[in-house]
């Protein structure tokens, strides 16, 4: 066991009205097991995945038309179509589905996202010298044909942030360019000004491997996190930015990069206005599981042990695929364990 000193996301009033963590800031307890967080506390999300698997689309459209809220539609699409496996699972049964429901919404939005997912599982994450034509042949033809579809969805449904948050990364396998690629994030966050996803997406979009550059993408992160709310999520884009610029480094540099004084104050500056920040929401597991994740890694790789300890601590054990994959393993789960271990949890 260890000790920690950490703040929770899980808060109560004290007598004064104000908000204070419901644990205190030192606490012993044993690390719970480490394991992947798919569902994200959503039994939805479950269903909708189980309902994916044996294809059953009449009992994913069920689920789908009860969802109101735009921005949990578009996670529950996008996560049942990016789950490990269901890409060519999907692919034996959604064009079947389109040639019944030619003008379905959900069904225009599902195989547009499904597409997304089968073209880079097509691609793979490889480097590009390293694809090979037909693989890149492929993965552009399914993006094509995701586009066509989402574009179509955005026809039919105007206010709908998924089409365009899809649209984000379709476009960016597509290289349509950055000013393309902005007025899609645009469009994204029109419709949903703290779509973390989308905000996650630009980030991409303006890092120097996508045509942008370092400097833009800090700069990017920055902005984005200081024209939120404090206790946005969107102060995780430091971190990532901070993550980007790491894993761009040869061996020896990438270590000393995130032990600046400089890059450790980012860190602990986003950390305060996100994670540790009063007004950070726990009740939106699918954004705060990830942002923990994110700034664990962040500040074990900055050497930070309190402070990742903390973000170690309020996960429970769990772990999301990214971003510990930016480790090059196909284990997560084993990743994490061993760098909360060195933390002391």
């Amino acid at each position: 066991m260890a000790f920690a000193d950490h703040r929770s996301t899980t808060r109560e009033q004290d007598g004064s009205g104000r908000r204070r963590s419901l644990f205190s800031f030192g606490s012993w307890r044993r690390a719970s097991p480490a394991r992947l967080a798919t569902d994200f506390d959503d039994p939805e999300s479950a269903r909708l995945r189980n309902a994916a698997r044996a294809g059953d689309w009449p009992a994913m459209r069920g689920i789908l038309e009860t969802v109101t809220d735009g921005e949990r539609l578009c996670r529950l699409v996008w996560h049942t179509c990016g789950t490990p496996g269901m890409a060519d699972r999907m692919g034996g049964w959604m064009g079947g589905v389109l040639d019944r429901e030619p003008d379905g919404t959900l069904a225009l939005l599902t195989a547009g996202a499904h597409h997304i997912h089968w073209g880079w599982e097509a691609r793979t994450a490889a480097q590009a010298s390293q694809v090979s034509r037909e693989q890149f042949r492929i993965f552009h033809e399914r993006l094509r044909v995701a586009e066509d579809l989402l574009y179509r969805v955005a026809e039919r449904e105007p206010d709908w942030v998924a089409p365009w948050f899809m649209l984000q990364v379709s476009g960016r396998g597509l290289q349509v360019g950055q000013e393309i690629a902005r007025r899609r994030f645009e469009a994204t966050v029109r419709r949903c000004p703290g779509h973390l996803g989308a905000h996650r997406q630009q980030l991409q979009q303006v890092c120097a491997k996508w045509g942008g550059s370092h400097e833009e993408m800090h700069a990017f992160a920055r902005d984005s996190m200081l024209a939120a709310p404090r206790g946005s999520a969107l102060g995780e884009l430091v971190a990532l930015a901070h993550l980007e610029r790491w894993v761009d480094l040869e061996a020896d540099e990438d270590e000393k990069y995130m032990r600046r004084p400089e890059v450790r104050a980012d860190l602990h500056e986003a950390a305060d206005r996100s994670i540790r920040h009063p007004d950070f929401d726990p009740g939106r597991p699918y954004e705060w599981i990830g942002v923990h994740n994110t700034f664990a890694m962040a500040f074990s790789l900055a050497g930070e042990r309190k402070a990742a300890a903390a973000a170690f601590a309020a996960l429970d054990g769990r772990v999301t695929e990214f971003p510990w994959s930016y480790f090059g393993s196909d284990d997560p789960v084993a990743v994490f364990r061993k760098w909360r271990w060195h933390a002391g949890r």
